[in-house]
């Protein structure tokens, strides 16, 4: 069951829900409206599974970061969230789909337990300029059902992302 906006913000108030920072003003009838964080991570070769990839990271300047198509660009939320109580999923949405961007679609789920910042995939379909701080997509929070485990207790490898994580499948490969 998808929780409501304003079922999001008592949650909140409660502790049920961590969202940093937190803007009441984003909160929309069923999700949070998260935002493009600082930095972004560029990828300009071949990538390997079995290999750590080589990632140039920059900073997002005020005016603005052209990302063309073509390249694999990993972002950050601005926001941290976290529940022990809630899974989340994060989306895209409207605003910067129709600009042509495609963000985070192969793994939008944060477990019960997840206290990230998150990393984004990032794909344009043509050259835009993008911005730090700029709304980017929706955060939806999911009661669950069944015998609840923590992502913290698992000992997962994304498990206190706070910035830009590139893939570590290369350990399971090793």
């Amino acid at each position: 069951m998808i929780l409501t906006g304003p079922e999001i913000a008592r949650a909140i108030e409660v502790g049920d829900i961590s969202i940093t920072p937190f803007e009441v003003r984003r909160l929309s009838p069923n999700a949070y409206d998260w935002r493009l964080g600082d930095s972004i991570r560029v990828c300009d070769t071949d990538l390997d599974a079995a290999r750590s990839s080589k990632f140039t990271q920059r900073s997002i300047p005020p005016t603005g970061m052209v990302l063309e198509p073509g390249k694999l660009y990993l972002g950050v939320t601005h926001e941290r969230t976290h529940s022990e109580r809630y899974a989340q999923m994060l989306n895209g949405d409207h605003t910067v789909g129709s600009l042509g961007v495609w963000v985070h679609v192969s793994a939008p789920l944060g477990h019960v337990g997840h206290a990230i910042r998150w990393t984004l995939e990032i794909r344009v379909v043509r050259p835009v300029r993008v911005y730090a701080g700029m709304t980017f997509g929706k955060i939806i929070f999911l009661r669950t059902r069944g015998t609840a485990a923590s992502y913290q207790h698992m000992g997962q490898k994304y498990m206190h992302s706070n910035g830009i994580d590139t893939s570590r499948l290369y350990e399971e490969l090793t």
